[in-house]
């Protein structure tokens, strides 16, 4: 089994190559209407999008899902369409009415929560249900929080399978891929965003520190139990 310790001393290219083999063992488990790939606009949904091209001669033949909480930076929602019309993108939005009819408003102190639960979660659920998807690709990394330290490349979930082709990439080799392939990227990361949420949720933050500082505290406390309920 490939883990953490396994993957230390890869150069970017090797990391890039792996990930680029996780995918193509995905596409050939799974046919392209059983698979999609979750894009949130940040940089690691990114990387995975583009590895999921090279993988697949240059195009993304799968559905990309976007579930939208509604209260994501206005930047967020321009990249995303951009970056859908430009790369020629099938994209899924999928929205929780119910829960955002049931909720708190966006200045409330529950929000945060109420939106990972809800808004996030429960939203991803109900996505992967209806359109009756296998599998799920996605960016989570095992550095980025505690949390998904343990997680594997392919991730198996009561319903269907998660797929990570860039668990083993830090945050800077995130960026060192982007630099190198010369990928569009959101423009929130040069106004001192590292990692992206919702607006209500998510701040600014210095270089230095935990990559995840700048997003909902109490949200980021109980990652396991989220994650538990079908977070990523």
């Amino acid at each position: 089994m490939i883990d953490a310790k396994t993957t230390i001393g890869w150069g970017l290219g090797k990391k890039e190559s792996y990930g680029i083999d996780v995918l193509k063992e995905a596409l050939s488990q799974y046919s392209s209407a059983k698979v999609a790939l979750a894009f949130t606009g940040g940089k690691d949904s990114l990387v995975c999008l583009d590895l999921l091209r090279r993988a697949s001669d240059g195009q993304v033949n799968i559905p990309v899902l976007h579930v939208d909480t509604t209260v994501k930076f206005p930047e967020i929602y321009e990249y995303r369409d951009r970056i859908v019309r430009d790369w020629k993108l099938k994209l899924i939005v999928h929205i929780n009415q119910q829960a955002l009819a049931e909720g708190p408003k966006p200045d409330d102190p529950d929000f945060c929560i109420f939106c990972t639960k809800r808004l996030k979660t429960e939203a991803l659920q109900q996505a992967v249900q209806k359109h009756g998807w296998q599998a799920l690709i996605t960016g989570v990394r095992w550095d980025e929080h505690e949390a998904r330290s343990k997680e594997t490349f392919f991730s198996p979930r009561s319903d269907h399978m998660r797929v990570h082709p860039i668990l083993h990439f830090s945050e800077d080799e995130v960026w060192q891929y982007i630099g190198k392939h010369k990928l569009p990227y959101c423009a929130l990361y040069d106004k001192g965003y590292r990692s992206i949420g919702c607006m209500p949720c998510t701040e600014a933050i210095p270089d230095e520190g935990p990559e995840r500082s700048g997003r909902g505290r109490e949200k980021e406390e109980l990652m396991g139990r989220l994650r538990a309920l079908g977070y990523f």
